[in-house]
């Protein structure tokens, strides 16, 4: 498989989409190609890492090479598909978990040679692809031998890790002896519409993008196929050069079990150009927003193979507006990149849930565009970026959204943005030491410094998810009568939440001042806090802008005076100093 090296070179519009957080067809065609040309550079070196390990009860990986090398080989069509295979996602995580084991940086409960062993089973992939007559011996995981990009066959045995043979003969494959038709056989779905065809990859080890795990065949594989035609539908219609785009990048998505209503998970790699992970999704709308946000982190992804944007030893802690953890900064550009596009997808969805997405992801887009624009740790590729996105979202904030959409929008930044605080900051000592004596002796207090990121201190780490509320909104939003259902259980359906947040979200204000009141007034944690400044400020209490400003400072306050300051007072004199 040897072709004359050439450096990869985007041309200058490619360059310019991409820094724009666009990228149409050729755009993506080139990323792909270079993705390529990083994918073969891991499998040398892991190759050359492998030379001295060894294969166990495999044959030597010369052997997979030479298979593979053959089916390359063996027509136009036949280097196509193996080409199209050693660019599938999961060999990507395959080679650089591998290559992370051989050089002791990587630890697995699997033998090292199930792992690069798995070099036979791409190989076998390959050669079934290309119509090769052959003999080959895989690994077996767990009772299932695996084809990538194919599926797999269950080869049950007493031992967790075996081997078996692959075999091709007369145009018929066969695993263990047994038929790919049989009922053995669990070949992968194909997720299909007019112009864009996905494989649902529920079998390969390495598709979970972070480690190695299980065959997971999934049962329920006709209702994705459901979702994903109106789902494709909805990007066409939406922008279909970006849909174009995303046709040509993606290859598969890996299904996950589903989450709770409006609280779907998703996840994609830069080692697996081309896939997404995702939990199976509510309707058609959610999985087309989830395609679009883990596309733009594979673009982003590919494009810093090539351009480097920030300067990697920076390891300072940044707020991200749409997790619950603090995220360096590598981590904060590929948010702001993925929802950038959210923000684009959202921004074109007419009803009431749409423009609630929409003004809640431009606000928070733009607050950490802004943030990270201030960042020495960007180069300047990196700073052009940030502020080609930051010219592209500022005036996204004021188009109209609907009334309802933008004070529940409001609601859930205010909230997100005062629970990360109250879990992730702490006041310095000497700031309320000088506080709690201004408040002893009945002076104004003094303006507080701000604070860093430091690890969960004393109260502990999240108790919830910072979008709980979020949720509730959504729920409220599209489904009143689903949401009327939650009242004297919400936490059934959304987890962590309670029946003051729920009263809070449907404009029950004084119900959750008090509730929320009683919490904090007996110390409570960080989210009763957040909820009484919401609720004050919902009322129009002054509180609530001092205590959502600096929930940490109110929180660290309280308990250094003994609890003898009432929640909302202190919220009151902190407001002045403290303006949101």
């Amino acid at each position: 498989m040897h072709q004359t090296a050439r450096p990869h070179v985007l041309s200058p519009r490619s360059f310019d989409e991409l820094l724009g957080g666009g990228g149409g067809p050729a755009t993506v065609d080139m990323l792909r190609r270079s993705e390529r040309s990083w994918r073969l550079l891991v499998v040398r070196a892991l190759l050359d890492s492998a030379a001295t390990a060894p294969p166990g009860p495999l044959p030597p990986l010369a052997e997979g090479w030479r298979l593979l090398s053959r089916a390359w080989a063996a027509s136009e069509e036949a280097r196509e598909a193996v080409e199209s295979l050693l660019g599938y996602p999961a060999v990507g995580v395959w080679a650089s978990h591998t290559l992370r084991r051989l050089r002791g940086t990587a630890q697995d409960d699997a033998p090292l040679w199930a792992d690069t062993g798995h070099l036979h089973a791409i190989a076998a992939a390959a050669a079934v692809r290309a119509g090769l007559e052959f003999r080959a011996e895989i690994p077996v995981r767990h009772g299932w031998a695996v084809l990538p990009a194919l599926g797999a066959m269950r080869v049950p045995g007493p031992a967790d890790w075996d081997v078996t043979e692959v075999s091709a003969s007369a145009g018929r494959v066969r695993i263990a002896g047994r038929p790919l038709e049989g009922p053995d056989w669990h070949a992968l779905t194909e997720l299909r519409a007019a112009g864009c065809t996905l494989l649902l990859d529920d079998t390969d080890p390495y598709r979970d993008l972070r480690k190695p795990g299980r065959v997971e065949p999934v049962a329920a594989a006709r209702e994705w196929q459901e979702l994903f035609a109106p789902a494709w539908d909805i990007l066409r219609r939406t922008d279909i050069e970006s849909a174009r785009a995303l046709a040509g990048g993606l290859v598969s998505v890996v299904p996950r079990p589903r989450a709770e209503r409006f609280r779907p998970h998703s996840a994609s790699s830069g080692e697996a150009f081309g896939g997404a992970l995702a939990s199976a999704p509510d309707d058609a709308e959610q999985f087309a927003s989830t395609l679009v946000h883990e596309f733009q982190h594979n673009k982003l992804s590919a494009f810093m193979h090539l351009f480097t944007l920030y300067d990697d030893r920076d390891d300072r802690l940044h707020y991200a507006p749409w997790r619950d953890d603090p995220r360096p900064l590598g981590g904060l550009l590929q948010g702001v990149y993925a929802f950038f596009g959210v923000t684009a997808f959202w921004r074109r969805r007419v009803h009431v849930l749409g423009q609630f997405e929409f003004a809640l992801w431009r606000c928070q887009t733009a607050h950490a565009l802004r943030a990270i624009g201030s960042s020495d740790g960007l180069n300047e590729l990196g700073r052009r970026l940030v502020a080609e996105l930051t010219r592209r979202v500022e005036p996204w904030l004021d188009e109209p959204v609907d009334v309802r959409a933008r004070g529940a929008a409001a609601l859930a930044v205010a909230d997100h943005r005062a629970s990360w605080r109250a879990h992730h900051l702490r006041p310095a000592a000497e700031t309320v030491r000088a506080h709690a004596a201004a408040w002893s002796r009945g002076e104004p207090l003094p303006l507080a410094p701000d604070t860093a990121p430091v690890p969960a201190g004393p109260y502990g780490g999240p108790r919830r998810g910072f979008d709980t509320r979020a949720v509730l909104l959504r729920w409220l939003l599209a489904d009143p009568a689903g949401f009327a259902a939650l009242r004297g259980d919400p936490g059934a359906a959304v987890t962590g939440a309670l029946d003051e947040d729920v009263a809070l979200v449907e404009g029950r204000t004084a119900e959750a001042l008090h509730a929320f009141h009683e919490r904090a007034v007996r110390g409570g944690d960080p989210d009763a806090w957040v909820g009484l400044g919401l609720a004050a400020r919902a009322g129009a209490d002054l509180a609530g802008e001092g205590l959502l400003a600096h929930p940490e400072l109110a929180m660290a306050l309280h308990t250094a005076l003994d609890g003898r300051a009432d929640p909302l007072e202190l919220g009151r004199a902190l407001a002045p100093v403290c303006p949101v």
